[in-house]
């Protein structure tokens, strides 16, 4: 396991936000009580590795679902409300109104945590507490899927790589995205155009080889197929293909990994995502 010098992080301003950070604080303790394997990810673990230290009020923890109950139980034995929020990739904690992701794989359940999340995983300070954050090249890997009409999560991809790409494993990275290499390559397009004079970050071989699978599928008739892999980017903005022209959604098996129920409930959960906050 790696290790990473903690950052410091911004430290509560009111009575709520120190509320909110003692809340967390018990979470990991109970956990590393209960020997619950998980990392920290979200702007955590970003902030740790740029070293941009983006406020944030909500913390994410990364599982494999055959840990879920184990952690469900041990915080509900600690007073803490618990739910598995959806199936496919998503549970919470709650304190009160406050709550703690739980999560297991992504949204479009790709990005599942498996064995390999904790055996590179890098062991540094969270809130105080000893803890380890997720492996720079699953969070790229996670993040990279995002392209939601109001997220994007496309600087944080570049970000990383900039501050992380001599430590990387890029033939893991790689790995992780077959087989869908295009948003890899599409990344790391992107990070050239914003990075002009740090590209040479990207290894030579890494975009050779995403190049010329660029150029010999160019070169080859497109497949006789319906499908519409855009659901795997964005929940919603590839609604009208799968419900009104009757593409076949790419996150559904045997294609993806999600079920019909998945689906109809994760795109449920849109309407709710933009109600207004009171």
């Amino acid at each position: 396991m790696k290790l990473l010098e903690p950052m410091p992080a911004p430290g509560p301003v009111d009575e709520s936000d120190a509320s909110i950070a003692a809340f967390y604080r018990h979470v990991l303790e109970t956990l590393n009580a209960a020997s619950v394997p998980y990392l920290v990810g979200g702007t955590y673990a970003f902030n740790q590795y740029t070293e941009i230290n983006r406020p944030t009020k909500d913390l994410d923890l990364f599982l494999r679902r055959a840990d879920f109950e184990q952690a469900s139980e041990a915080l509900q034995k600690a007073g803490y409300r618990c739910e598995l929020t959806y199936p496919h990739w998503l549970g919470k904690v709650y304190s009160n109104e406050v709550y703690i992701d739980l999560i297991f794989s992504s949204g479009n359940a790709i990005a599942d945590v498996d064995d390999a999340w904790f055996e590179h995983a890098v062991a540094t300070d969270v809130l105080g507490i000893a803890a380890s954050i997720c492996p720079v090249e699953e969070m790229i890997w996670s993040k990279a899927f995002i392209m939601e009409k109001e997220r994007f999560d496309g600087a944080d991809v570049a970000h990383l790589i900039r501050a992380r790409s001599s430590q990387m494993e890029w033939p893991r990275l790689f790995r992780r995205f077959e087989p869908h290499w295009r948003v890899l390559l599409s990344h790391l397009v992107l990070f050239g155009f914003v990075y002009p004079a740090h590209r040479d970050l990207v290894p030579v071989a890494i975009m050779d080889e995403l190049i010329t699978r660029l150029y010999h599928e160019t070169h080859t008739s497109p497949p006789d197929s319906s499908l519409c892999l855009g659901t795997l980017l964005s929940r919603e903005q590839y609604l009208n293909d799968i419900q009104r022209e009757g593409l076949q959604d790419g996150r559904v098996a045997p294609v993806g990994n999600m079920t019909e129920e998945d689906t109809a409930s994760w795109t449920r959960a849109i309407s709710d995502d933009h109600e207004p906050t009171p």
